[in-house]
């Protein structure tokens, strides 16, 4: 009676272990399909995967659920919910810093994650205090794509603080991990950040070839709206080249592909590059059209760098044609925002574009 209690004992034990095995297989299968689903601009079905992949991950390694969350982020930052984003972050990281101690690996993923939205809000101080956070982690963490991650990351928070030549170090270390690594999609997204870098600091030859690669290499590899926001920026550093028309054609080719949920942030540059070359050649009202379209976006998304750059645009154009009342009122949107180089999606600092 003994040996049959103790074989069913066992029998339970090995199913239950099987369950456990196939109920995380899944929860990582339903994180692939997340990640398909960003790159595919299906951020609806990227979120519902997230979800899912974070229920079935509940018992599952922590590093791997901090994935979920992380990607569950994204979706509501590329869909212009970017403030919802910061606030799923900072959830997450809150209730792993009640485990003693913390899994240095997740925490290390999830504090990268908030840099973007931190310096998208204008919230620089926090974006600063994120990055500083990950570099005191990194020496605990294991994972090498993450520490690569966070060098690329943390270049943003640099540029801002005007340390250029620092921004450029930490790029070339996360290029040689992902490169190592051979993690093609990462290493596109350090051509891209590269190419925003040297936009930001005026070096537009050098900007266009980075962008030029990271779309190629985002193309490749079906990407479709991170490709899409590649080109938005290419198409600002071929206008500032003197390329207006085929910055135009690059532009009114992907307009469509961008919207208030999709990529909102790069629709609203988008728009504001055509606003600009309407301005360019004499069109204001095709102008003051483009930099409406581009304010509703931008102040949805709360993007404060962008948001104050338009608001001086539209404000700028307004006062030109004898509107001043209208003009003072976009003045007054944008008050509060601070314009400057690496806070906002295209460069220059807008007071000298």
């Amino acid at each position: 009676m003994t040996e049959i209690s103790a074989d069913a004992n066992a029998g339970a034990g090995a199913e239950a272990e099987a369950g456990a095995e196939a109920t995380a297989q899944q929860g990582l299968t339903l994180l692939r399909l997340g990640e398909a689903a960003l790159d595919a601009g299906e951020l609806t079905d990227a979120r519902k995967h997230f979800t899912a992949a974070e229920e079935q991950l509940a018992d599952g390694p922590v590093a791997q659920r901090a994935a979920a969350v992380r990607g569950r982020a994204l979706s509501h930052l590329l869909a212009g919910e970017v403030r919802y984003a910061s606030h799923l972050l900072e959830q997450a990281i809150g209730r792993l810093e009640v485990d003693s101690p913390p899994d240095p690996d997740a925490l290390l993923l999830l504090h990268v994650a908030t840099i973007g939205p931190y310096t998208d809000l204008g919230a620089y101080t926090r974006a600063a205090r994120a990055a500083e956070q990950a570099l005191n982690l990194a020496p605990s963490a294991t994972d090498p794509a993450l520490i690569a991650l966070m060098h690329r990351s943390i270049a943003r928070t640099l540029i801002v603080a005007g340390r250029t030549e620092e921004a450029e170090a930490s790029l070339a270390r996360a290029q040689e991990i992902f490169h190592r690594l051979d993690l093609h999609t990462d290493l596109a997204h350090v051509h891209w950040m590269r190419g925003y870098v040297h936009a930001q600091d005026g070096d537009l030859e050098q900007a266009e070839r980075e962008l030029r690669t990271a779309r190629d290499m985002l193309a490749a590899g079906n990407a479709v709206l991170f490709t899409v926001q590649v080109e938005v920026e290419l198409a600002d550093v071929l206008r500032r080249r003197g390329k207006g028309p085929e910055a135009e054609r690059l532009l009114l080719a992907l307009l469509d592909q961008l919207t208030a949920y999709r990529g909102a942030v790069h629709a609203g540059g988008a728009h504001r590059l055509l606003g600009l070359m309407a301005e360019e050649r004499g069109d204001n009202e095709a102008a003051e059209e483009h930099y409406v379209s581009a304010l509703a976006l931008l102040e949805r998304a709360g993007a404060a760098g962008d948001l104050a750059d338009i608001c001086r645009l539209l404000g700028d154009l307004l006062r030109r044609t004898g509107r001043v009342e209208a003009a003072l009122d976009a003045y007054r949107t944008g008050l509060g925002h601070r314009a400057a180089v690496g806070t906002t999606t295209l460069g220059p600092a807008p007071a000298d574009s």
